[in-house]
């Protein structure tokens, strides 16, 4: 394909990717988007689906340093670090620490604030561009605790919060016993935030996305792109199925985005990979009223179409370790207590996927290469809920405007 078919070549199609090519499109662009799989089959097939608006804070803090024995050795852990692959991990991790210090932590937690607080606007906007507004709800999500030692950690939390602006509200065991009857009655409160909420089928969400942006004349190229340079006329692509040209190239390929942005800028991004897990629960529909987290168990619980979505484990090994799928039914063994009835696990099926995570926890969102190389990857965890505004704000890059909001996403930090 020459450059003269194709404005902007889209390299990924998870559900950033997929933003970023329909909204493109809309502003006049004729835009191609590849990816080895089909869109929406990586880590926004399995996603948690949350709409995390109130997840402002890094990845880690401090206290990653006292977890750190516990992460090496226990493969269960709800942060695990596998020791094979510490010795490629440990530059990351040593950037990760660096990161903690006063000043920086405050620079990412502004970073994904000001992404967060547009993220719920954006979505709201998109869905209902496409006339899908009810697959997501918006509900709030929910925050329990069980143990009474746990009531200063979640004053702390809450207190934190409300510091930075996300509207949270403490709720009493009995407020809890009302919104969700079928929880334990051994939870004795929680934080409820009501600016968040949840997919029914984050992976049906890119489909409708990407039929939208079809329909809007965006085309689909299965291939995998393995290096590509930047020239005079604009972008050449070499791929598995034959070279590629465009006049712009827009690098959304999540994990694997970083040796493409090196070999079209120059430059290497410390990009891991958060290997999230989940296990879907097709018996259990009708369970929860929206997504809830335990404090203690340090997982997440999303209600959805296809049945009751149990995630949050994180495990850094890499992209070419395989799966330990224990850890996705380990899940399941941490709900037990939490409810009045233990969950059905019945047809359950568990499932892994990559997160691209950089170590300040804030993404790449940038206009690179006199403009010819466009970036926006490395959402970590917060790929769902940060889509929507990460394609509004490529858009504004892309047609030249004045765009400081993504002073902090910038490629230059690194």
């Amino acid at each position: 394909m020459t450059a003269t078919d194709t404005d902007i070549a889209v390299v990924g199609a998870g559900i950033v990717g997929v933003a970023c090519a329909l909204q493109l499109a809309r502003q006049g662009r004729r835009v191609l988007l590849i990816d080895r799989q089909a869109p929406g089959h990586g880590a926004s097939y399995g996603n948690a689906g949350h709409l995390a608006t109130e997840q402002v804070f890094p990845i880690a803090d401090l206290s990653i340093l006292k977890r750190l024995p516990a992460m090496l050795l226990d493969p269960m852990g709800p942060l695990r670090l596998d020791w094979k692959y510490l010795p490629r991990a440990l530059p990351w991790f040593t950037r990760l620490l660096l990161n903690l210090r006063p000043a920086p932590f405050q620079r990412s937690v502004a970073g994904i604030r000001a992404l967060n607080e547009n993220s719920l606007g954006a979505w709201q906007r998109l869905l209902a561009s496409i006339d899908r507004s009810p697959l997501l709800k918006e509900d709030g999500s929910l925050l329990v605790f069980e143990r009474h030692e746990s009531r200063q950690a979640l004053a702390a939390l809450r207190a934190r919060m409300q510091a930075q602006g996300v509207p949270v509200d403490l709720w009493s065991a009995e407020a809890v016993s009302e919104a969700a009857p079928q929880l334990s009655p051994s939870i004795l409160g929680g934080l409820f935030f009501p600016r968040t909420g949840h997919f029914l089928d984050p992976y049906h969400v890119v489909c409708e996305m990407f039929s939208a942006a079809k329909a809007g004349g965006v085309r689909f190229l299965r291939a995998e792109v393995s290096g590509g340079r930047v020239h005079g006329q604009g972008v050449s692509l070499a791929s598995d199925q034959g070279p590629l040209e465009a006049s712009q190239v827009l690098i959304s390929a999540g994990a694997h985005s970083a040796k493409l942005t090196a070999t079209l800028t120059g430059r290497r991004v410390p990009l891991d990979t958060e290997r999230g897990y989940h296990l879907m629960l097709p018996a259990e529909q009708q369970r929860l009223p929206f997504a809830v987290t335990s404090l203690e168990r340090k997982f997440i619980m999303t209600p959805m179409a296809d049945g009751l979505r149990l995630a949050g484990t994180v495990e850094f090994a890499g992209l070419e370790a395989p799966p330990s799928m224990q850890r996705a039914w380990q899940l399941h063994r941490l709900s037990k207590g939490l409810f009045r009835r233990e969950l059905d696990a019945e047809g359950a099926t568990p499932w892994m996927g990559f997160r691209p995570s950089l170590p300040d926890s804030l993404p790449v969102i940038d206009r690179v290469a006199d403009g010819k190389v466009l970036l926006a990857f490395g959402h970590q965890h917060l790929g769902l809920t940060q889509a929507a505004v990460t394609a509004e704000w490529m858009g504004r890059l892309v047609n030249g405007e004045d765009c400081p909001q993504i002073s902090a996403y910038r490629l230059s930090r690194f």
